[in-house]
């Protein structure tokens, strides 16, 4: 006579001896969290090295190495807008050795594009966010607006031809822009360029107006004069210019947009894993040095838990989702 143990059976067989032992039974995802990490980390970077996003990543990525004893690198994948990186990151093993350094792009890119390799909801899942990059609107000195309030009602003259500059269409500068436009009631001509410093040099030269413009690109001209600013567009004032008021308290109740890069990990990556990496990560992010450093490149250290990056993604997406549709922008 044979007899037949299912596969069900057999894990039953192999726990007896631990229980009978008195020992705890950990699930896969719990062992897997007790010894992570036990080699090298990829961090994949959707952009070349040298922008805010891979900045961002160079300044908590070794310190995370040194505080887990493992090596950690960073794997740039640029291309299509964040899209290419993101491609490949989804396709990576969910064991918490690939994880995923993504940007405003992937809160966007949904409602800019008809179809994607992947989807930044249901093939990733959110370990924190990162870091704030602050969007300041700046003009030329010869624009006599001084403060919002001023720009918008200069804005609404009859004959107007304001325009503001962007880093190109449907990045992050362009649809600062275009939700001004829907807070303010204004029409603002959209000027795209390829990339923020060419934007800025035909603001700083008067041939374009004004701009909502990148901290690292901004700033200096703002401290030497070469551009007026107007406001800054975070939720609150920048730490960067706490001098600079927010365009939400100068009467545009609600107005916020600003860049920013966060960390995902596949889906499927065990909740012990990210609970460990979330943990690590903002022990790094609390660390001077690493602020410091964020703060030299023009960003904010902005780290949190998984729950709140969640939540915020999910207001990212739903908040371009209407300035997309409304603009209508599309890039394909």
């Amino acid at each position: 006579m044979t007899t037949t143990i299912n596969r069900r059976q057999l894990l039953a067989l192999g726990a007896a001896p631990l229980a009978a032992a008195g020992l705890p039974l950990l699930h896969a995802g719990a062992a897997h969290a007790a010894d992570y990490p036990n080699k090298q980390v990829k961090f994949i970077v959707p952009f070349p090295p040298g922008g805010p996003v891979d900045t961002t990543a160079r300044a908590f990525v070794p310190p995370l190495g040194q505080l887990w004893g493992q090596g950690t690198f960073i794997d740039n994948r640029a291309g299509g807008g964040g899209i290419i990186g993101a491609e490949t990151a989804a396709r990576q093993p969910a064991d918490g050795y690939s994880l995923f350094v993504g940007a405003i792009h992937h809160s966007v890119n949904p409602s800019l594009h008809a179809r994607l390799g992947y989807d930044i909801q249901k093939d990733f899942v959110p370990v924190s966010f990162a870091a704030m990059f602050p969007v300041f609107l700046v003009v030329n000195p010869s624009v006599p607006a001084k403060n919002v309030q001023e720009l918008i009602a200069l804005a609404k003259k009859p004959g107007s031809n304001l325009a503001f500059a962007s880093s190109g269409n449907g990045g992050g500068t362009h649809l600062a822009g275009e939700l001004f436009n829907m807070h303010a009631g204004t029409q603002l001509l959209h000027i795209p360029y390829k990339g923020s410093a060419p934007a800025m040099t035909d603001v700083l030269g008067g041939q374009v107006a004004m701009m909502f413009s990148d901290a690292p690109t901004a700033i200096g001209h703002i401290k030497s004069g070469k551009v007026r600013v107007l406001g800054v567009a975070s939720p609150k004032r920048s730490a960067l210019m706490p001098e600079v008021p927010t365009i939400a308290e100068q009467g545009l109740a609600g107005y916020e947009a600003y860049s920013w890069a966060a960390l995902f990990a596949p889906a499927g990556t065990p909740k012990e894993v990210v609970a460990k990496v979330n943990a690590d990560f903002n022990q790094v992010m609390r660390n001077p040095e690493v602020r410091q450093r964020l703060y030299v490149a023009g960003a904010e250290a902005d780290p949190g838990t998984p729950e709140e990056m969640a939540q915020r993604l999910q207001s990212e997406i739903d908040k371009w989702a209407r300035v997309v549709k409304t603009a209508k922008i599309r890039i394909d």
